[in-house]
């Protein structure tokens, strides 16, 4: 599936929950939470591909696994609270989907702090 399917999956989503609304506006949401999560793990199978290229970058610079262990956490995060986030909004949930997106954030801070703390200590010994 190329970006051009993922395209159309949405646009038709949208026309079709549009269309529903004047029916049954729940089936809209139904519709477009469908299509979403198909375009959800549509997108988690792309990160096999971030994985693999990662794992080159690895073997050509040396890379510590943790620093691509914490990129990749913080990716998953990033992913999973836009698309929980954008879901709530759609269904007319505005400020939980602001609350979620806010979570993501933190969460994204917590799990980098571990390399702050090492980049710190690094320019720290560069310092004395």
């Amino acid at each position: 599936m190329t970006m051009a399917s993922v395209a159309v999956i949405g646009l038709v989503t949208v026309i079709l929950a549009v269309e529903l609304k004047a029916v049954k506006g729940e089936y809209g949401v139904y519709l477009v939470f469908g299509a979403g999560l198909v375009i959800f793990f549509y997108g988690l199978s792309k990160l096999e591909a971030v994985l693999k290229a990662l794992e080159r970058i690895q073997a050509y610079i040396q890379i510590n696994t943790v620093y691509l262990g914490t990129l990749m956490k913080m990716i998953g995060i990033a992913y999973i609270a836009e698309f929980a986030s954008g879901i709530c909004k759609d269904a007319g949930y505005g400020s939980l989907g602001g609350q979620i997106e806010i979570f993501g954030k933190l969460s994204i801070l917590a799990v980098s702090m571990p390399i702050l703390l090492a980049l710190m200590e690094t320019l720290k010994v560069f310092m004395t």
